[in-house]
């Protein structure tokens, strides 16, 4: 008798510990399953522009002026394009001048030779680079203009037709002895954000 009641409560224990293992499988299956999001890598906004030869990109916060016109050689000599200035938060802090720093498109469509010294009034030498394949003509001036100090950086497509450049421009304002407060600019920073523009230009075919 007694090896029977053993048998049933042996019985016993395993009903409910089968019971109890069912439930907290069920319960640990049902679970959510935490979601893990992995990190998202930075895009920087960007804005497309286009013309009928060619489209660029260039960052949101530098300013686009379609109506720009470099008036180097007098007004009968006018060289028209668009211009990207650069962005408040570069400027601010520093001398660099805002409105006056950034990289235009200019074309010359009757030019004979597309060389960066026939886009500069400086008797200056072009030379030849090659970078990310393609093939530039080179040109640089520096100046000082009314006590601020132009550098300009002239970037032309060898065979773009219409003779197609890009200038860098950038103009360090003198401020006086008084402005201790102002930083040296990103020198790096700043060509590193002008490079990425002229590698985005896009002859159209």
């Amino acid at each position: 008798m007694a090896k029977y009641i053993i048998s049933g409560i042996i019985l016993i224990i395993l009903a409910v510990g089968g019971g109890y293992y069912l439930q907290n499988k069920n319960a640990i299956a049902s679970a959510p399953v935490p979601v893990i999001e992995q990190p998202q890598p930075f895009v920087a906004s960007t804005s497309t522009y286009a013309s009928s030869s060619y489209s660029i990109v260039y960052p949101n916060e530098f300013i686009k002026n379609e109506n720009y016109v470099n008036d180097a050689f007098g007004p009968k000599k006018l060289i028209h394009g668009v211009q990207f200035t650069i962005s408040e938060s570069m400027a601010t802090g520093t001398n660099l001048a805002m409105s006056d720093t950034g990289v235009s498109v200019e074309q010359l469509p009757r030019a004979q030779k597309c060389s960066g010294d026939i886009y500069l009034k400086e008797n200056v030498k072009a030379q030849t680079v090659n970078e990310n394949g393609v093939e530039y003509s080179l040109a640089t001036t520096t100046r000082e203009v009314g006590g601020a100090v132009v550098e300009e950086m002239v970037y032309t497509l060898t065979a773009s037709k219409p003779c197609t450049a890009l200038r860098y421009r950038i103009t360090l304002l003198d401020l006086g002895p008084a402005a201790t407060s102002t930083r040296e600019y990103d020198r790096t920073a700043l060509l590193k954000e002008f490079d990425s523009i002229r590698f985005s230009l896009k002859l159209a075919q």
